[in-house]
């Protein structure tokens, strides 16, 4: 007898988008302890239309590790949004624990879709009021 974990392969159509939302996005998850897998992580996949942007918000004590599917994305964080940096496809990006941030897309044509690992095995989303930053 192993005693080793078993994998988990989690195929797109088991995705479940009954995780923590941000408005402007979709999160789906895919790995996590929903679908019963023994991780210390949360992974999934996260959506933003063409020309949408999302609330701010930040991940509580979670970092987060996502690299860039498709698409492009203006990421604006700080204590008053001041700071910004653009991803595009194939770029990793590292938000470290209790950023304030959102994402815009600014294409009028595409959605961004990326890959997204978190921290912690629970998904935290605090969304801030619209006018956090003044």
């Amino acid at each position: 007898m192993s005693d080793y974990l078993p994998l988990s392969a989690v195929h797109p159509d088991a995705f479940d988008p009954g995780t923590a939302q941000t408005p402007g996005s979709q999160r789906l998850a895919a790995i996590s302890r929903d679908h019963g897998i023994q991780t210390d992580l949360w992974g999934g996949t996260f959506l933003v239309e063409a020309g949408a942007r999302t609330g701010i918000h930040h991940h509580g004590e979670q970092e987060t590790v996502v690299y860039v599917l498709e698409g492009e994305s203006l990421i604006r964080w700080g204590e008053r949004g001041e700071s910004e940096a653009t991803v595009r496809a194939g770029d990793f990006l590292h938000v470290p624990a209790f950023t304030p941030h959102m994402e815009i897309n600014l294409s009028e044509e595409k959605p961004f879709r990326w890959i997204v690992v978190r921290s912690t095995p629970e998904p935290i989303v605090v969304n801030l009021p619209d006018n956090y930053w003044g």
